[in-house]
């Protein structure tokens, strides 16, 4: 299942950055038409980036984390505090 949703997000991406690109190649031409549906082009594959693979990406590096590992308690602190003096001497 990781190796699929590694491959979905990697599937995505380049879909969307593609749609940028051939948005963007659009918007060079002379022809107003053109050029608006280039701006479209482009507006799809920023919201798509943004709202479709950015998401799934953060969800899939976050899925099997602690997130009391990643906050400063008391506890973090002291950890710190012990591993900076260790290093020190």
């Amino acid at each position: 299942m990781n190796k699929a949703r590694r491959t979905f997000i990697i599937i995505a991406f380049l879909i969307f950055a593609g749609l940028l690109a051939y948005g963007y190649s659009l918007t060079q031409s002379i022809d107003a038409e053109t050029i608006i549906r280039g701006h479209k082009f482009v507006g799809f594959g920023v919201a798509g980036l943004f709202f479709i693979v950015m998401p799934i990406f953060i969800y899939h590096r976050w899925k099997d984390k602690k997130v009391k590992d990643y906050m400063l308690t008391e506890e973090n602190i002291m950890k710190m505090k012990a591993f900076n003096d260790s290093k020190e001497s």
